[in-house]
């Protein structure tokens, strides 16, 4: 179901001119004052072709969006465009659901800052606030109470590095000594992973794994991925069943 709405075209034939305008003109003119002055238009020829300028009441070019905003130029080109492709109107709506034809567009006219000393130093303004940092540090005169206080070593930090100098501490049994507790240990499970290996011997990593390496072979494909086996010729298990054991 569709709403009725009147419309009214009493302003129909009214000739209208469809500018666009910079984003900076367009936010002082609204920030500006509705039913203020904001500007007038001169409208001349040149070398046979029109000659159109927007200049712009000053009051509306100081106006100030934010308190690091520059001044811009007052004066701007009006270029008239290429011809419209059809039919275009402008419509408005009051405060009643009546619908109001303002009238229709002759001429479409694009606005251009002239390049004069006030555009070039607005321009330059422009660059310096895009590349002017968002963060700034700023140093801090009373010390909040519930500061964070760095700490330079953390209890984490102190129990590895006591965890890393006493296993640096373990005594290196000799090579005899160290070979009959893994003989021992392969006599009891034919897999071992290198960590219970280490628990088993009470020895430092590099070591022990110099030792796996010389009477051992580390798989890397399942079924024993990641574990550790007696080299054949090594080999010694008490029964059969115990040669599939794993761990």
């Amino acid at each position: 179901m569709t709403s009725k709405m009147e419309l009214d075209l009493t302003a129909s034939a009214r000739p209208i001119w469809l500018v666009k305008v910079p984003k900076y003109v367009a936010q002082r003119w609204e920030k500006s004052d509705k039913n203020g002055h904001i500007g007038k238009i001169r409208v001349g020829k040149k070398f046979g072709k029109p000659d159109i300028s927007l200049v712009m009441d000053e009051r509306v070019a100081k106006t100030k969006l934010t308190p690091d905003d520059p001044d811009i130029p007052v004066e701007h080109k009006l270029q008239v465009m290429s011809a419209l492709p059809g039919t275009m109107m402008v419509y408005s709506t009051g405060t009643t659901d009546k619908l109001s034809v303002e009238g229709k567009v002759v001429e479409r006219l694009e606005c251009r800052p002239v390049g004069s000393d006030s555009y070039m130093l607005m321009k330059r303004k422009q660059i310096e606030l895009a590349h002017k940092p968002t963060k700034v540090t700023q140093q801090i005169k009373d010390r909040p109470v519930n500061a964070y206080k760095p700490i330079s070593r953390h209890k984490e930090l102190a129990a590895y590095e006591k965890k890393k100098k006493e296993e640096g501490k373990k005594p290196r049994l000799e090579k005899e000594k160290l070979m009959d507790i893994l003989f021992s240990a392969f006599e009891t499970h034919q897999f071992y992973q290198l960590k219970d290996l280490c628990r088993i011997t009470q020895q430092p990593v590099p070591y022990l794994k110099e030792m796996l390496q010389e009477i051992g072979t580390y798989h890397q494909k399942a079924p024993h991925k990641y574990m550790w086996e007696l080299k054949a010729e090594y080999r010694h298990y008490k029964s059969e069943q115990n040669d599939m054991d794993t761990s």
